[in-house]
C-alpha cells in the first residue's frame, strides 16, 4: 500500500525557496533585514516602535526555520541581538552619542514584551526542530 499524497497546501509550501543559513549567515540575515526594516519602520512610519515589534516577530521566526540543524542553538542568542541592532534607526534620538545611546536604551525597556515574545517564538521554533531530530536519529 503506496503513501498518500500530501495536502496541496504542504505540496505548494514545498515549493518555496528554503535555505539552510549557518550560524553567521544567520546572524547576518536577521541582523540585516531588521536594521532595514528599522529604516523603513523610521522613514515611513515615523518611529512607529509597535510596528517594528510586529514586524520583528516573522523575522525571528524565518530565521530559527532557515538557520542549519547543527546550529540551531544559535538562533536564539542571534534573534535579540538583531532587535537591538534594528532598533537603533527607529529609537528616538536627542542628539549626539549619549543621546541616542539615551534613546535606544529606552526602546530597548519598552518594547520588551516584542523582544521576549520574537525569542519564545524563536526558542520555540528551534526547540521543536531540535526534538524531531533527536526523534529521526534514534529511529
Amino acid at each position: 500500500m503506496g503513501r498518500r499524497p500530501p495536502p496541496p497546501v504542504v505540496q505548494s509550501l514545498r515549493r518555496l525557496p528554503n535555505p539552510r543559513l549557518t550560524g553567521l549567515g544567520a546572524g547576518l540575515f536577521c541582523t540585516g533585514l531588521m536594521f532595514v526594516l528599522g529604516l523603513l519602520v523610521s522613514l515611513l512610519f515615523g518611529s512607529s516602535l509597535t510596528l517594528y515589534g510586529v514586524l520583528f516577530v516573522p523575522v525571528s521566526a524565518l530565521t530559527s526555520v532557515w538557520i542549519r540543524r547543527g546550529e540551531l542553538l544559535t538562533a536564539p542568542i542571534i534573534v535579540p541581538i538583531a532587535f537591538a541592532v534594528g532598533l537603533l534607526p527607529v529609537a528616538d534620538s536627542g542628539g549626539g552619542t549619549s543621546g541616542r545611546l539615551m534613546g535606544l536604551f529606552t526602546a530597548l525597556a519598552t518594547q520588551a514584551g516584542w523582544l521576549y515574545g520574537g525569542t519564545l517564538v524563536t526558542g520555540l521554533i528551534v526547540l521543536g526542530r531540535r526534538i524531531r531530530m533527536v526523534r529521526g536519529r534514534s529511529r
